[in-house]
């Protein structure tokens, strides 16, 4: 009776590591320090160009508010801004964002956020100087990503 119990005990353990490790795996993705300081991301090259397509659209996003904010054109900035805004995130990087680490997401969904915000509150204040804050504020955390993080590809398609 003793070693049923043990037998069990050991199975219940054993799986509970392995649902632990898999929910690691799928959750936080492949990660790796890098010889420059950064973490690495292990992703596919299509996981990659997704990103990629992401920052370019951010990286337009900004140039044209600054731009629009320039002209006083607070409409256009807005618009800009909720183009980029959680509510108008890519549906097809769902799957994906589950693999990133768990901070790479809390920045990426933070400024996606912060452009939610900067959308309002260009039409709430009508401030082109509250504008450039914000934006000031927001490119930190694009600043405090590249700093931190870096994509990999190993041929893995």
């Amino acid at each position: 009776m003793n070693k049923c119990k043990t037998c069990w005990a050991v199975a219940i353990g054993l799986g509970l590591l392995s649902v632990t490790l898999l929910s690691r795996f799928v959750a936080v993705g492949t990660i790796e320090a890098s010889v420059d300081g950064r973490v690495s991301i292990d992703v596919t090259p299509v996981e990659r160009e997704l990103v990629l397509e992401e920052m370019r659209g951010l990286l337009e996003a900004v140039q044209t508010i600054i731009v629009a904010n320039n002209a006083g054109d607070l409409n256009t900035v807005a618009i800009a801004a909720r183009k980029v805004g959680l509510t108008n995130m890519d549906p097809r990087s769902a799957e994906f964002v589950t693999k990133l680490p768990a901070d790479f997401r809390k920045l990426g969904m933070d400024t996606h956020s912060r452009f939610d915000d900067l959308a309002i509150d260009s039409k709430t204040f009508e401030s082109t100087e509250h504008v450039m804050q914000q934006l000031g504020e927001l490119t930190g955390n694009c600043v405090a990503c590249h700093r931190a993080y870096r994509l990999v590809t190993n041929n893995m398609e």
